[in-house]
């Protein structure tokens, strides 16, 4: 019989994150290499376990997470936002603790885009009186 698998998508910035739940020992994996040595800060481990905290499910799944764009902040924000969709796929009665932790929302903050005429999006050339 086939393991029971678990798929979900998680985005933030311009990352995008597929994130796979399997039944295991609880191990991370992005993109083939372990979590402690994809993600440089310790400060992203948590970001990235916060869903199975909630939900109180650590060390229940192997999550395996295939993530491109952006760097590691936004990749570790969507692996979070794809591990809490992934768990509602689960058991649906993850929603509420999930909902009331904020781990459903997708972060619509974005990088403001450049504007003709400036160096970035807002910052403009030093004004020069003469």
């Amino acid at each position: 019989m086939a393991q029971a698998q678990y798929t979900a998508t998680g985005r933030r910035k311009n990352s995008t994150a597929r994130v796979r739940l399997v039944p295991g020992s609880g191990k991370i994996v992005f993109n083939g290499q372990a979590m402690e040595d994809y993600l440089p800060y310790a400060s992203l481990f948590v970001i990235v376990k916060q869903p199975l905290a909630v939900t109180e499910t650590e060390g229940q799944y192997d999550v395996l997470i295939n993530v491109d764009g952006g760097g590691y902040a936004g990749q570790s924000g969507a692996a979070r936002h794809g591990i809490a969709r992934a768990l509602l796929n689960v058991d649906p009665d993850f929603r509420k603790p999930l909902k009331k932790a904020g781990l459903l929302t997708r972060d619509p903050r974005m990088k403001e885009r450049k504007k003709p005429g400036l160096k970035k999006a807002r910052k403009s050339a030093q004004f020069s009186k003469r």
